[in-house]
């Protein structure tokens, strides 16, 4: 056998594994995320010379991601409403908000036939647990429960 032949497939694992480990869908776009910071900036442009447009000051406040430039993310909020954050303020956690309309019911399971508890507020944020069959657990400030899918903006294919 020669020798150098057998010590490549060496070398190349040896490469791979120096290698930083990343998730399979760290550069897709779009996708949801939730501001993760007490005061988060909204620029007109992905860099700290760009003028602030807005101020977001709710943790959690779900955000949906539409393109990355560098360490600069361009979102929109539920509102519709368009521009770049640091991916330091955002987190891959999910959440969601309650869209507009009247109160909804947060039930114990997820089925219309479970006990109720709590009615919730349009504009409540909390944050979203896996949903299935068009439930979705749900969590605002401590106050668990299940939720219809339809009934939150951050669900779904974003």
């Amino acid at each position: 056998m020669n020798r150098p032949a057998f010590l490549l497939p060496l070398v190349a694992l040896a490469f791979l594994a120096g290698q930083p480990a990343r998730a399979a869908n760290d550069d897709k776009v779009p996708y949801w995320a939730s501001i993760d910071a007490e005061i988060a900036n909204l620029r007109v442009g992905p860099g700290d010379s760009y003028r602030i447009d807005w101020v977001y000051r709710r943790p959690h406040l779900p955000v949906k991601v539409l393109r990355r430039e560098g360490p600069w993310r361009l979102v929109e909020d539920p509102e519709g409403s368009k521009g770049w954050m640091r991916d330091l303020l955002l987190s891959r956690q999910r959440a969601a908000m309650v869209k507009d309309g009247s109160l909804i019911e947060m039930r114990a399971k997820g089925s219309s036939a479970a006990a109720m508890l709590w009615r919730v507020e349009p504009g409540v944020v909390g944050l979203l647990g896996e949903c299935k069959e068009g439930w979705c657990p749900f969590d605002t400030d401590g106050h668990k429960g299940f939720v219809r899918e339809e009934q939150l903006w951050g669900t779904g294919e974003p």
